[in-house]
Parts: C-alpha cells; sequence; structure tokens
C-alpha cells in the first residue's frame, strides 16, 4: 500500500515509458489540469448550497487553472503543441463508480471520492517523475505539483467528511480505494498518458 492510502502502486514501468514519452506526458498533463479545474467548477454548480465546499473549492479552480498554464509554458519552451484531447480511460472507469441514482448525497460523496482518487494517483505519479527525470527542471516542477496533488487530496477526503458521518466516507473510501486497483491493473502502461 502506498502512503496515499492507494492499493495498487504505479508499476515502475510507467516512469521509463513516461520519461521517453515526454512530451506527450505533458500535453497529457496539460488535460489533466484542465479537467481537475472544469470538475471543481462543476462541483460548485451542481451543490451551490454546500457553502463551506464552494468556498474551499473556488481557491483550487484557479490553482488548478494555473497549473494548466504552467505545463502550457513548459510545452512552449520545448516547442510542444498542445494537440487536442486523447480520451482518459482511467478517470472514465472511475466516473462509472459514482452513484448517480438515487440518493443526492451519496452522489456527492461519490464525486468528492473521486476527485481525491484522482488526485492521489496524480501525486504518486508526479512524485515518480520528480525522481526519475533528468531535466532539472522538471524535476523541480513535478515535485512541486506533487505537493500540491497532496494538498488537494486532502481537502477532498476533508469536505467528504464535512457532509457526510466519518464512518461513510471511510467505508466508501475502502471500496473505491479497491475499485481503483482494479481498474490500474486493467490498464496497460501508456507511455503518453498520466494515468
Amino acid at each position: 500500500m502506498t502512503t496515499l492510502g492507494l492499493e495498487l502502486p504505479t508499476d515502475p514501468r510507467w516512469t521509463d515509458i513516461a520519461s521517453m514519452q515526454l512530451g506527450e506526458i505533458l500535453i497529457d498533463h496539460a488535460y489533466c489540469e484542465q479537467k481537475a479545474a472544469s470538475s471543481c467548477i462543476s462541483l460548485i454548480v451542481h451543490y451551490p448550497e454546500k457553502e463551506k465546499m464552494v468556498e474551499v473549492l473556488t481557491p483550487i479552480v484557479s490553482e488548478e487553472w494555473g497549473h494548466f498554464q504552467r505545463v502550457l509554458k513548459e510545452l512552449k519552451k520545448r516547442g510542444i503543441p498542445l494537440g487536442r484531447q486523447r480520451k482518459d480511460e482511467y478517470v472514465g472507469q472511475l466516473l462509472k463508480l459514482i452513484r448517480n441514482k438515487g440518493d443526492y448525497e451519496e452522489a456527492l460523496l461519490d464525486r468528492l471520492l473521486i476527485c481525491a482518487l484522482i488526485e492521489a494517483r496524480s501525486c504518486e505519479r508526479f512524485k515518480l517523475l520528480s525522481e526519475a527525470l533528468d531535466d532539472m527542471s522538471l524535476q523541480k516542477f513535478y515535485r512541486e505539483l506533487m505537493i500540491s496533488e497532496a494538498g488537494h487530496y486532502r481537502t477532498f477526503i476533508e469536505l467528504a467528511e464535512e457532509y457526510l458521518s466519518k464512518e461513510q466516507v471511510r467505508s466508501r473510501w475502502k471500496e473505491l480505494l479497491h475499485e481503483e486497483g482494479k481498474i490500474i491493473v486493467s490498464l496497460k502502461p501508456r507511455s503518453d498518458r498520466m494515468h
């Protein structure tokens, strides 16, 4: 088990193939940051009555968009165009786990915990990149983003506990961690994807 609670660590081969396809990883990373900002906006739009959540997520929207801009600068520095967004199988499979039918609060819990899972996995991958890349500026870049993602991961868990009981949150978190592990096993390591 990793320190972020993830049941399955990233396949060590991912770092090797990611470092060989750095341009593709940066493009995918840019879109991941864009989607992270969009997810926070979506939560605010769907649950405007959750004042604490709106207050907490609003600055995270700005932060994630700032990360998107930073990745764009890294791409520009290397003469790499952004290109079109690619399908994210990992996130797509996670989103299927959200219980949309029935309980409004259950759906909120799932959405917050899925966000926490994505941040945790991103944090783990940023750590791997910060330790494996030869480019010193990118090592520093990914180290900074790793710290930020770890904070976001904790924020989403804390928000879940703000609106639901700790027992509910822990129970569902355990289930989702298990499902995330199964998703990771089912996906082959990709040289052009952050997840």
